[in-house]
């Protein structure tokens, strides 16, 4: 199965990073990889976006009106 980065998806669907990491980073199937948040340093956690995890996150916003 395919899977895409946030920078990919956020160019595919025109809205920023920042937003498509806030949408997809707590969605169940999403592969994360990286540090947790402690409490001196920032988190860094590298996210991957199966095709079908994007496929089922687009359809639920598409019915909510959001895209």
């Amino acid at each position: 199965e395919s899977q895409y980065t946030v920078s990919q998806i956020a160019e595919m669907w025109g809205y920023s990073t920042d937003t498509i990491r806030r949408t997809f980073e707590n969605e169940p199937g999403v592969i994360g990889i990286g540090k947790q948040l402690t409490i001196r340093k920032r988190r860094h956690i590298t996210i991957r976006i199966p095709e079908s995890v994007l496929r089922r996150v687009h359809h639920r916003l598409m019915v909510q009106g959001r895209i």
